[in-house]
């Protein structure tokens, strides 16, 4: 296995190199660097990026419910969701169906922050999938999906 730095050539990884898991926590963390370098001047990271994301093309969605698409705890998505309102992003509203719950909707900040973000994370996973060959992104992306559903 090529390591990310010369001195990770040398090293042989035995069959932690060959492990899907450990191959897709590397991917994972080259991905969410590379994010950090393109998004960090806006504090966004890839999490709360999920949850804009998230609550943008669901409006009214309930914490708990966008929380559970993203496959994050209720203390995680709560500690999101107050960074998202400090940075008036993000505006929590009781719930129309359940008056216990908070929805989510994104404020008029934070559409058009959202619409430059984006942009910012298409042309970051651009440059990344520029390693890739015509059509595996779509396939990397189906395959991953049956992980995650």
């Amino acid at each position: 296995m090529n390591g990310s730095n010369g001195a990770a050539d040398d090293i042989n990884f035995g069959a932690l190199g060959e492990m899907l898991g450990y191959r897709l926590r590397r991917a994972q963390l080259t991905f969410f660097s590379n994010f950090a370098a393109v998004c960090s001047d806006l504090g966004v990271s890839p999490g709360l990026f999920g949850v804009l994301s998230i609550a943008k093309e669901n409006p009214g969605l309930t914490q708990t419910a966008v929380a559970q698409a993203l496959g994050n705890d209720r203390s995680a998505m709560v500690a999101a969701v107050d960074k998202l309102e400090q940075l008036d992003l993000i505006e929590r509203r009781p719930s129309k169906r359940d008056r216990r719950s908070y929805a989510l909707y994104l404020t008029e900040h934070g559409q058009e922050f959202y619409k430059e973000l984006v942009d910012r994370v298409i042309k970051h996973e651009e440059k990344l999938c520029e390693r890739l060959k015509p059509g595996e992104k779509e396939q990397l992306v189906e395959v991953l999906g049956r992980f995650s559903s």
